[in-house]
C-alpha cells in the first residue's frame, strides 16, 4: 500500500498525543495509573519534540475522572485549550517573562478551580525566567497549593535557573530526525511522504501540529495563499506589496475562527454560574489564549515563506528541483531562480528571521508582513544581491 493510501493507524491511551517520545508517554502514564503525578514538572527538549503536547495530555488526565479519556468534555475542552481550569503562559515581552505576570500566576493559584477540583499551569519557555520573576515564583513552585500542578516547558536544563529545576521532576524529551518525524506523520494521517514533509515545515517540526494542520482546510489555504504570493513577488509594485499584505494578515488569522467560537460559547456557559470576578478572569484567559494561537499562526506563516526560500536556494544552486518540498510551487520557483544569487536568498531569509523577532517584540502583524515582503522583494528583484 502506498503512503498516500495508508490506513492511519489509530493512537489510544490518555497520552496517545504524544508521538515519538515512548520514554516520556510510559513514564506520564505511569505516574497517573498510580495516583502519583507530581505538583511540578520541568519538561526539557528541542522545539518540535512534543513538550506542549505531552503538557496537555497530562493536564487532561489530571482533570478527567477517567485518567484521560480523551472522549468526555473535560478532555475535550483541554485538547482545545478551552478548560477555564488549565492556564497556559508564555512571555509577555521579547526579553522574557516580567515580574507582574509572575505575580499574576502566583494570586491566580490561590482561587479555586472553576469546573474541576485541581489546576493546571503550562508556563512555556521558562529558560525565559528573569532572575526577578523566578524569584516571585519560587515559593509557591515549591510548596504549590494542593489542587495546582505545574507543567514548566524549557529547550535545555542549563538554560533553566537552577533553583527552578531543582524544585521540579525534570523530563526530557528527545529530538526527533526529520525523516522519523515524517515517518511518524505518515502513519499517524495516511498522507504522503512530500505531503508530510510540506505540513512539518509549515509548522517547524511539531508531528502533532502537522497532523491538525493536514485536517485543517483553514491551515492548508494559509499555505497555498502565501505560495501563491511569493511566486508573484518579485515584479509586484508597491501596491500590490501592500495588497498581498493585507491578504496573507486576513488568511492567517482564519483559523482562530474555532477557537473564537469555542471561547464565546464557554463564556455564555460560564456566565451562569461564575462570579463577576472569575468570569472576567475567565476572559482574560481567553484572550491570552487567542494571542498565542495568534501568533502561532504567523509564526506558520514566516515558516512556509521561509521554506518556499529554502527551496528557491535549491533551485538557485542545484539548478534542479528534485530536493524541493513545496512542489506544488516548482513553477515560480523557476520562474524566479534563473535572476537570483544565494546572497539574495540568504537576505531573504534573513529578513524572515528579522520578522519573527518583531512578531516577538509584539509589532503590527500587518506591518511586519509588509515591511518582510518589500525586503524579500528586493533582494530577489536584485541580481547583484
Amino acid at each position: 500500500m502506498s503512503a498516500s493510501n495508508a490506513v492511519p493507524r489509530p493512537l489510544t491511551g490518555p497520552f496517545a498525543s504524544v508521538v515519538g517520545q515512548p520514554r516520556v508517554r510510559e513514564f506520564l502514564s505511569a505516574a497517573v495509573g498510580k495516583g502519583a503525578v507530581s505538583q511540578a514538572y520541568l519538561f526539557i527538549g528541542p522545539p518540535g519534540s512534543g513538550k506542549t503536547d505531552a503538557a496537555l495530555a497530562l493536564a487532561a488526565a489530571v482533570l478527567c475522572e477517567k485518567g484521560g479519556c480523551g472522549a468526555c468534555e473535560s478532555c475535550v475542552r483541554v485538547a482545545r485549550r478551552t478548560h477555564p481550569d488549565v492556564h497556559y503562559f508564555s512571555p509577555a515581552s521579547a526579553s522574557g517573562y516580567i515580574v507582574d505576570q509572575i505575580r499574576e500566576i502566583v494570586r491566580d493559584t490561590a482561587l479555586s478551580p472553576v469546573r474541576g477540583t485541581r489546576k493546571v499551569y503550562i508556563i512555556d519557555r521558562v529558560d525565559r525566567l528573569t532572575a526577578s520573576a523566578a524569584n516571585a515564583f519560587l515559593k509557591t513552585l515549591e510548596e504549590p497549593p494542593a489542587d495546582v500542578v505545574f507543567i514548566l516547558l524549557g529547550r535545555t536544563r542549563e538554560q533553566v535557573l537552577a533553583t527552578i529545576a531543582s524544585r521540579c521532576q525534570v523530563v526530557p524529551f528527545r529530538r526527533i530526525p526529520p525523516h522519523e518525524a515524517t515517518a511518524m506523520l505518515v502513519r499517524l494521517t495516511g498522507c504522503s511522504e512530500l505531503q508530510g514533509h510540506q505540513a512539518l515545515a509549515a509548522v517547524g517540526g511539531s508531528i502533532s501540529k502537522a497532523r491538525t494542520f493536514m485536517l485543517s482546510t483553514a491551515r492548508r489555504d494559509v499555505r497555498h495563499t502565501v505560495l501563491q504570493v511569493l511566486g508573484t513577488l518579485v515584479g509586484s509594485d508597491d501596491l500590490d506589496v501592500l495588497e498581498a499584505a493585507r491578504s496573507l494578515t486576513t488568511v492567517a488569522k482564519a483559523p482562530l475562527d474555532a477557537l473564537r467560537s469555542d471561547q464565546e460559547a464557554q463564556l455564555k456557559e460560564s456566565g451562569d454560574y461564575l462570579e463577576r470576578s472569575a468570569l472576567k478572569a475567565l476572559e482574560e484567559r481567553q484572550k491570552r489564549e487567542l494571542s498565542v494561537q495568534g501568533r502561532d499562526g504567523l509564526l506558520e506563516l514566516l515558516n512556509i515563506t521561509r521554506s518556499w526560500l529554502r527551496d528557491l536556494l535549491i533551485m538557485v544552486v542545484e539548478g534542479d528541483g528534485r530536493l524541493v518540498v513545496n512542489v506544488d510551487a516548482q513553477a515560480s520557483l523557476r520562474r524566479v531562480a534563473p535572476t537570483t544569487r544565494p546572497e539574495g536568498v540568504t537576505r531573504a531569509i534573513a529578513a524572515v528571521d528579522k520578522a519573527a523577532l518583531r512578531i516577538a517584540y509584539h509589532v503590527t502583524p500587518q506591518l511586519v508582513i509588509e515591511t518582510m515582503l518589500f525586503d524579500i522583494r528586493e533582494v530577489l528583484s536584485c541580481p547583484w544581491s
